[in-house]
């Protein structure tokens, strides 16, 4: 029997980390696994929260908790019922425990901060396809994260309109 792993998934609730999420579901996540969804509010993003967990990030929110609304309200963050039922399903078929977790800052420097703090044994993120110009001009997270984080990621590009 294998070891079961721990695999963060970036989620913006953009098309891209939502193809992530659905690709780690069918392609990468086996009975066992834990999933950690990370998500990364903007610095400036003032939420009740945010001043309690700024610097650790939140604590660990199981799947039922994350479900709610309310959670979705003192984080700040998009709900999206997409979102639940894709963890939903994978939690269900893979038996995969789910928990969130929210960070506060850069997503290139939080993103490396997550995979080290929880151990993460891959990490599994959407591209946002910039083209050349905005990637010199503004970074790529995805091209960060790749060359600096300690594990293996994995970026799902999305589909071409």
């Amino acid at each position: 029997m294998e070891k079961a792993r721990t695999v963060g998934i970036a989620m913006d609730y953009s098309s891209t980390s939502k193809a992530a999420l659905r690709w780690a579901g069918e392609n990468l996540i086996r009975e066992g696994d834990r999933i950690i969804l990370i998500q990364v509010q903007p610095p400036q993003a003032d939420h009740t929260r945010k001043k309690l967990f700024e610097g650790s990030g939140s604590p660990l929110v199981p799947l039922e908790e994350f479900r709610e609304i309310n959670f979705s309200k003192q984080y700040g963050l998009t709900y999206d019922p997409e979102v639940h039922d894709i963890l939903d399903t994978v939690s269900r078929t893979k038996g995969a425990k789910v928990v969130a977790k929210v960070y506060w800052g850069d997503p290139r420097e939080k993103l490396i901060d997550a995979v080290e703090d929880l151990k993460l044994d891959s990490l599994v993120m959407g591209s946002r396809g910039l083209g050349a110009l905005k990637r010199v001009l503004l970074g790529s997270v995805s091209n960060y994260v790749v060359t600096n984080a300690p594990c293996p990621v994995t970026v799902v590009k999305g589909s071409k309109p």
